[in-house]
Protein backbone atom coordinates (compact mmCIF):
# COMPACT_ATOMS: atom_id res chain seq x y z
CA UNK A 1 0.00 0.00 0.00
CA UNK A 2 1.38 2.91 -0.74
CA UNK A 3 -0.30 6.28 -0.28
CA UNK A 4 1.20 9.97 -0.10
CA UNK A 5 4.56 11.00 1.36
CA UNK A 6 5.73 7.21 1.10
CA UNK A 7 9.93 6.97 -0.10
CA UNK A 8 10.11 4.81 -2.87
CA UNK A 9 13.23 3.34 -4.61
CA UNK A 10 13.28 4.33 -8.11
CA UNK A 11 14.16 0.87 -9.80
CA UNK A 12 15.26 1.43 -13.19
CA UNK A 13 18.34 3.02 -15.17
CA UNK A 14 16.77 6.94 -15.47
CA UNK A 15 19.05 8.67 -12.77
CA UNK A 16 17.37 9.18 -9.67
CA UNK A 17 17.48 6.58 -6.74
CA UNK A 18 14.33 8.14 -4.14
CA UNK A 19 10.56 9.50 -5.57
CA UNK A 20 8.25 10.39 -3.46
CA UNK A 21 4.44 10.29 -3.72
CA UNK A 22 2.72 13.08 -4.08
CA UNK A 23 -1.19 11.76 -5.43
CA UNK A 24 -2.32 8.61 -6.03
CA UNK A 25 -4.18 8.40 -9.12
CA UNK A 26 -7.21 6.47 -10.23
CA UNK A 27 -10.12 8.09 -8.25
CA UNK A 28 -11.76 11.08 -5.76
CA UNK A 29 -10.56 9.49 -2.70
CA UNK A 30 -8.49 6.82 -3.91
CA UNK A 31 -6.09 7.08 -0.69
CA UNK A 32 -3.69 3.77 -1.04
CA UNK A 33 -2.30 2.56 -4.71
CA UNK A 34 -1.29 -1.15 -4.99
CA UNK A 35 0.83 -3.38 -7.19
CA UNK A 36 0.58 -1.92 -10.83
CA UNK A 37 -0.82 1.69 -10.40
CA UNK A 38 0.37 4.57 -11.55
CA UNK A 39 1.40 7.40 -9.51
CA UNK A 40 2.24 10.96 -9.43
CA UNK A 41 6.15 11.33 -7.59
CA UNK A 42 8.68 13.93 -6.69
CA UNK A 43 12.42 13.15 -7.28
CA UNK A 44 14.00 13.81 -3.93
CA UNK A 45 17.66 12.02 -4.80
CA UNK A 46 19.58 11.01 -7.41
CA UNK A 47 22.73 8.15 -8.17
CA UNK A 48 26.12 9.10 -7.39
CA UNK A 49 27.25 7.98 -10.89
CA UNK A 50 24.66 9.65 -12.78
CA UNK A 51 24.27 13.12 -11.68
CA UNK A 52 25.59 14.40 -15.14
CA UNK A 53 24.52 11.94 -17.13
CA UNK A 54 20.89 11.91 -15.58
CA UNK A 55 17.57 11.78 -17.78
CA UNK A 56 15.73 13.20 -14.47
CA UNK A 57 16.54 16.32 -11.99
CA UNK A 58 16.28 16.53 -7.98
CA UNK A 59 12.82 17.96 -7.67
CA UNK A 60 10.93 16.96 -11.11
CA UNK A 61 7.22 15.74 -11.08
CA UNK A 62 7.00 12.45 -12.91
CA UNK A 63 4.00 9.46 -13.19
CA UNK A 64 5.36 6.38 -11.78
CA UNK A 65 4.10 2.34 -12.07
CA UNK A 66 4.25 0.84 -8.65
CA UNK A 67 6.80 -2.52 -9.34
CA UNK A 68 7.41 -3.58 -6.16
CA UNK A 69 5.76 -3.12 -2.86
CA UNK A 70 6.62 -4.61 1.04
CA UNK A 71 2.04 -5.26 1.11
CA UNK A 72 1.19 -8.85 0.65
CA UNK A 73 -0.69 -9.43 -2.79
CA UNK A 74 -2.83 -12.57 -2.66
CA UNK A 75 -3.00 -14.32 -6.59
CA UNK A 76 -6.19 -16.18 -7.73
CA UNK A 77 -4.16 -19.92 -6.58
CA UNK A 78 -3.85 -19.02 -3.22
CA UNK A 79 0.04 -17.96 -3.54
CA UNK A 80 0.95 -14.67 -1.45
CA UNK A 81 3.64 -12.09 -3.41
CA UNK A 82 5.41 -9.88 -1.77
CA UNK A 83 8.61 -7.97 -1.96
CA UNK A 84 11.74 -6.59 0.43
CA UNK A 85 11.07 -2.57 -1.17
CA UNK A 86 8.52 -0.37 -2.20
CA UNK A 87 9.90 0.37 -5.53
CA UNK A 88 8.77 2.47 -8.86
CA UNK A 89 9.63 3.10 -12.56
CA UNK A 90 9.33 6.33 -14.43
CA UNK A 91 6.88 6.47 -17.13
CA UNK A 92 6.63 9.55 -19.25
CA UNK A 93 2.66 11.12 -20.76
CA UNK A 94 2.74 8.92 -23.02
CA UNK A 95 2.99 5.87 -19.99
CA UNK A 96 6.28 4.36 -21.89
CA UNK A 97 9.23 3.87 -19.60
CA UNK A 98 11.94 6.69 -19.61
CA UNK A 99 14.62 4.43 -18.71
CA UNK A 100 16.02 1.58 -20.78
CA UNK A 101 16.38 -0.88 -18.02
CA UNK A 102 14.50 -1.88 -14.96
CA UNK A 103 16.57 -3.67 -12.40
CA UNK A 104 15.14 -6.01 -10.40
CA UNK A 105 12.30 -8.67 -11.12
CA UNK A 106 8.55 -7.71 -11.83
CA UNK A 107 5.50 -9.62 -11.01
CA UNK A 108 3.86 -11.06 -14.09
CA UNK A 109 0.83 -9.06 -13.74
CA UNK A 110 2.33 -6.40 -15.37
CA UNK A 111 3.14 -8.28 -18.00
CA UNK A 112 -0.43 -7.85 -19.71
CA UNK A 113 -1.73 -5.33 -21.37
CA UNK A 114 -0.31 -1.37 -21.41
CA UNK A 115 2.80 -2.10 -19.87
CA UNK A 116 3.65 -5.06 -21.79
CA UNK A 117 6.87 -2.92 -22.74
CA UNK A 118 8.08 -3.02 -18.63
CA UNK A 119 8.12 -6.96 -19.16
CA UNK A 120 10.30 -6.82 -22.26
CA UNK A 121 13.12 -4.45 -20.07
CA UNK A 122 12.84 -6.19 -16.60
CA UNK A 123 15.74 -8.12 -15.91
CA UNK A 124 13.30 -10.90 -13.90
CA UNK A 125 9.60 -11.53 -13.83
CA UNK A 126 8.12 -13.14 -10.66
Amino acid sequence: MIQQQTVLKVSDNSGAKFARCIKVLGGFKKRFAYLGDVIIVSIIELRNKSKLTSKVKKGDVYKALIIRTKSKHVKKDGSVLFFQNNAVSLINKQEKPIASRILGPLPKKLKKGKYAKFANISSGII
